[in-house]
């Protein structure tokens, strides 16, 4: 997006906005409609006015000229509503700004990824916990990671429990179930995860177990997933001395990107 936008405002100033990412697969927006609600639900979390023109048409219509148009064809697109002003005043007006991410968000990365704990911090379990707002405990567990050469870190809730990880939620296989953290553990709520799941389920590909999850689980798998709205879906290779396999998630992730190919 090329429009320019003022620093004077509060997602800037105070990070008063919330972030919310649209998909686009061959020239074509995908999860569309999960992404949206998605988006509304953040806004309507976060107490904003939600302008009466904010509808999923509004959107499509939106992407559809600045994006898709314009010849972005795969990724994603990272969009951020914010209050305007450079003080708090709940029925400010809504503003919005946007890029975009060439990114195959739809397949199986080649990157496994090395994890670790980390206990220095843990993030919250409450109602603002399951959506994309700044959060600085994000900021200093990503910085952690690459001081530590790691690719990512598991994040523990206040009761040392799993949580998620920096960029996204963590699925973690068993034989034929599929544990993941509840989103009242401290787990962001994902479009793209939760349309792998309801793939998961309606298959019969898997047993999904939302589940409060000590940290030592995380050795107990035999393989892992991480799904980031925002950078796509990795296998897991590595968690200190413990490494794992990604043949059957790979299998499965192989399957459910099929209905987007269209």
């Amino acid at each position: 997006m090329e429009e320019k936008k003022s620093l004077a405002n509060r997602a800037f100033l105070n990070g008063d906005a919330v972030t919310v990412f649209f998909y686009v697969k061959n020239g074509k927006l995908k999860l569309a409609e999960e992404s949206y609600f998605f988006l509304m639900a953040s806004m309507r979390k976060m107490r904003m006015k939600i302008p009466l023109t904010y509808t999923l048409h509004y959107f499509e219509s939106l992407f559809q000229e600045e994006v898709m148009d314009k010849g972005f064809n795969n990724g994603v697109i990272q969009f951020m509503a914010y209050r305007t002003g450079e003080t708090l005043n709940p029925k400010a007006e809504v503003d919005y700004y946007f890029f975009t991410k060439e990114n195959d968000v739809f397949s199986l990365q080649n990157t496994a990824l090395e994890l670790d704990l980390i206990k220095e911090i843990n993030v919250n379990n409450n109602l603002l916990s399951s959506i994309k707002v700044h959060c600085p405990e994000n900021v200093y567990a990503e910085v952690y990671a690459k001081e530590n050469d790691l690719d990512d870190v598991i994040l523990l809730n206040p009761q040392k429990r799993i949580a998620r990880s920096v960029f996204g939620n963590l699925m973690f296989l068993k034989d034929k179930t599929i544990k993941v953290p509840k989103t009242s553990e401290g787990a962001y709520i994902s479009p793209l995860m939760e349309n792998i799941i309801t793939y998961i389920h309606q298959n019969n590909l898997a047993v999904i177990e939302p589940a409060e999850l000590v940290a030592f689980e995380s050795q107990k798998a035999d393989e892992i997933m991480m799904v980031s709205d925002e950078k796509g879906i990795f296998p897991v290779a590595k968690i200190r001395n413990k490494r794992f396999e990604n043949t059957q998630f790979q299998d499965i992730i192989t399957q459910w990107k099929k209905q987007f190919e269209v």
